[in-house]
């Protein structure tokens, strides 16, 4: 019966250099197929994330009007009381005025310049300024399908 010696035992337990080299280079690859897509996938789900917020602003706002018959000044009316007894607020789950999907505070007109005899509430999107493409398009109440 042969017996191993403790070089030969200790080397089939272990990688060597090169199996370990090969099997970064398999994850790298992988990573580099898959993670544009993810990236894609991210930016995609926090302009979802605004146009779902954006709704429910929207309908917090129309049931503000029910209570109050006018639209509120400014967001902060949805959870602070503007000095009204007909005030039945909260309007929002949570007492607070969410942020956008990129840190920023959701913008608000009344009237509206896009709906001229309703409300405006919209963010800026990825870049935080007007306009823009794409990601760095502005989401507003108008360009959500209801």
């Amino acid at each position: 019966m042969q017996t191993q010696t403790p070089r030969k035992q200790r080397r089939s337990k272990a990688f060597t250099l090169i199996e370990m080299m090969v099997v970064l280079a398999i994850i790298a690859g992988l990573a580099a197929l898959v993670g544009p897509a993810i990236f894609k996938n991210l930016k995609k789900a926090d302009a979802t994330t605004a146009k779902t917020q954006i709704v429910q602003l929207g309908n917090s706002v129309k049931d503000y009007y029910m209570d109050m018959h006018q639209y509120p000044k400014r967001l902060e009316d949805l959870v602070q009381n503007p000095g009204s007894d007909k005030w039945n607020g909260p309007y929002l789950e949570g007492g607070a005025l969410p942020k956008d999907p990129w840190g920023e505070d959701y913008h608000y007109e009344c009237p509206g310049s896009h709906n001229a005899k309703d409300i405006d509430i919209y963010s800026y999107g990825a870049d935080k300024t007007p306009g823009g493409e794409a990601e760095n398009a502005d989401i507003g109440n108008w360009t959500v399908s209801r």
